[in-house]
């Protein structure tokens, strides 16, 4: 942790601002990070209304495996984009539910996120492949070598 006092940022500036580039790339990195977090979450919850517009954000919350907080949070923004509308619907005399329909709006994001979706993970895809052929190649160079067969 960069602390910032007066007597630390003399080393900052004798290291040409080394620190505080790392820092700055680590902050961009994990802002990115958390973009790519709330677009998934956006995509799934899209995905899953348009599926079951009839689906409580308790469920929802259930299913997707994140808090309440957050699935409200998000539902929340996707109200105020327009993408999503909200309509109350009654399961009994005692009960008050929601509809959630995705909006034309909504639906055209929710082609945009799925091939952006898709996207990612068949970069994750092709990373995981080529990840693994190395591990393969490792693997067959120490048997080659006279290590134990394991198998993988």
């Amino acid at each position: 942790m960069l602390l910032l006092r007066k007597s630390r940022l003399p080393i900052v500036k004798r290291h040409g601002g080394s620190v505080l580039r790392s820092l700055r790339s680590y902050f961009l990195f994990m802002v990115q990070q958390l973009a790519h977090f709330q677009e998934t979450v956006q995509f799934k919850v899209l995905r899953r209304l348009h599926q079951r517009p009839d689906l409580s954000q308790r469920a929802l919350a259930r299913e997707l495996g994140i808090s309440l907080g957050s699935v409200n949070y998000c539902f929340q923004a996707l109200v105020e984009k327009g993408w999503i509308k909200v309509r109350n619907f009654s399961h009994s005399e005692h009960k008050l539910g929601y509809r959630y329909l995705l909006t034309r709006d909504g639906i055209a994001q929710k082609s945009k996120l799925t091939a952006e979706f898709l996207r990612r993970k068949v970069a994750e895809y092709d990373a995981l492949q080529d990840e693994i052929e190395q591990l393969r190649n490792e693997l067959s160079g120490h048997f080659s070598s006279g290590g134990s067969e394991i198998s993988a």
